[in-house]
């Protein structure tokens, strides 16, 4: 009897929050999922309890600064051995602290460190396995955020994330006309508002959460379930056809552009 092989998702970033739905909503459908990151303990918990509901195996936890190229050469290694790409799915990014001492060296340090962080972890992945990626049907996910759309809100930690997420857009352009011709498709998923994620850090208030909900236009946060779910269709079969674009996933606080 033929064994049918399990299509193979990346995952950045996918050791908690977003990521981790993101995870397990594609094991959940078949995958198998590589989650990477850089906190070994965080993935290794996230792949036993994945595991729990779609059996051993169905998620391997590999640690790697997705900054340093080195290590992501030798995480693509490792990927290479599990076989051909079918999905990826680039979530890594964070909110870094704004300076304290508010000079322009500070100021350079914290924006280099939020473009490494929100961009640089895509391009390093994203081209390291870039030639094991299946062709055709192949699927490249951008996580970016309604920030990219709307700005940020300040002048240092806000204003340079959206600045970083707002790259991930033009970049992902030119790859989708670079990969169209070989069936792989490349799409941003831009998230507003999305409740129990470890970014906002200690901007997290009733009150921060309140004004949130209330700028959506359905009354309510979003969860990393609703962006878990947007990315398996972007990761599908069945999206083969969508290309190419932005989709704002944010309960209409940004409408479309």
């Amino acid at each position: 009897m033929r064994m049918t092989r399990r299509r193979l998702a990346v995952v950045s970033g996918g050791g908690s929050g977003i990521g981790r739905a993101i995870a397990a909503e594609l094991a959940a459908s078949g995958h198998r999922v590589v989650v990477l990151g850089r906190r070994a303990a965080v993935l290794e918990r996230a792949a036993r309890e994945i595991a729990r509901d779609t059996g051993p195996g169905a998620v391997v936890p590999l640690p790697a600064d997705l900054t340093d190229p080195a290590a992501v050469e030798a995480a693509a290694g490792r990927i290479a051995e599990l076989g051909p790409v079918d999905v990826l799915v680039n979530n890594a990014g964070s909110v870094i602290t704004p300076p304290a001492d508010g000079s322009l060296a500070a100021l350079a340090d914290a924006w280099r460190r939020d473009l490494d962080a929100n961009l640089l972890t895509a391009v390093l992945l994203t081209t390291a396995l870039q030639g094991g990626l299946r062709r055709p049907g192949g699927r490249l996910v951008m996580i970016s955020s309604a920030a990219a759309q709307r700005g940020g809100a300040g002048p240092h930690s806000a204003g340079a994330y959206a600045a970083a997420k707002a790259a991930l857009h033009g970049w992902a352009f030119g790859l989708a006309r670079q990969l169209g011709p070989d069936g792989i498709t490349v799409n941003v998923l831009a998230p507003g508002y999305v409740q129990d994620t470890e970014i906002f850090g200690d901007d997290w208030s009733e009150e921060f959460h309140a004004r949130k909900v209330a700028d959506t236009l359905v009354g309510r946060a979003g969860t990393p379930e609703d962006v878990a779910k947007a990315v398996a269709y972007l990761a599908s079969p069945a999206a083969g056809y969508l290309t190419g674009q932005v989709i704002g996933l944010n309960g209409g606080a940004v409408l479309g552009r």
